[in-house]
């Protein structure tokens, strides 16, 4: 236990690398708040663009979908950060990273809203166009607050899951949190590095956790 104590919790060891380690953490929640506030709406959009009815749309939204959720969110992190700049495109290894999660979560979103909007009962489209409301303010006042109700559950818990992939960017020298942490970890010789980076990670994503499941039981109490 002596042992134990020694590699794995040993904190005044970490007190010098503190101010590294919190920037890595603040990074992390950037990169993890940028990735939901990107990939949320976007799905969201798409899922309003499908309900257009555009073949050719619909056709080019559903490759999108079948291909972000098929490759593995790493390829592509690696994709977006070394292939894109042979295209034109350079981007830092954080933003790659940011932008291939949000795409991840939008594909996910997606999936998720359409289900949602396709679960509320024709009836509420029936009931709108009776009032003289056309099809988007019948979707925006009637349908989506509906649907963006039902959609809570599983896309919270979606959005934690891939919001955490963040430590992915360590793939690509991101100074995310993991990537700070495991290099300190290395160069020191002293695993209390890593024990300090996954405290700070449950402290991250715990609050998250706690709320999705406060946010879920206020809406079961509202529809009841």
């Amino acid at each position: 236990m002596q042992q134990l104590l020694h590699h794995f919790f040993d904190f005044a060891s970490v007190w010098p690398y503190w101010p590294a380690i919190l920037e890595g953490f603040l990074l992390t929640v950037a990169m993890s708040a940028a990735t939901i506030l990107i990939g949320i709406p976007l799905g969201l959009a798409l899922a309003v663009a499908r309900l257009l009815g555009v073949r050719p749309l619909n056709a080019c939204i559903l490759v999108y979908i079948d291909v972000f959720r098929a490759v593995p969110q790493l390829v592509i992190i690696v994709l977006f950060y070394f292939a894109l700049p042979y295209g034109g495109l350079t981007m830092g290894p954080a933003v790659a990273t940011v932008l291939a999660l949000s795409m991840v979560l939008s594909a996910l979103a997606e999936e998720i809203f359409w289900a949602s909007i396709r679960a509320v009962a024709k009836g509420q489209w029936e009931a709108g166009r009776s009032t003289g409301l056309g099809f988007f303010p019948t979707l925006v006042y009637i349908i989506l607050p509906q649907a963006i109700r039902m959609s809570v559950p599983p896309l919270t818990n979606r959005a934690i899951g891939i919001s955490k992939g963040t430590t992915l960017g360590s793939v690509v020298a991101a100074p995310e949190m993991l990537n700070v942490t495991s290099s300190l970890e290395s160069n020191t010789a002293n695993p209390t590095m890593l024990t300090v980076g996954a405290i700070l990670f449950v402290l991250l994503f715990l609050p998250l956790v706690r709320a999705s499941r406060w946010l879920e039981r206020r809406l079961q109490q509202r529809k009841a």
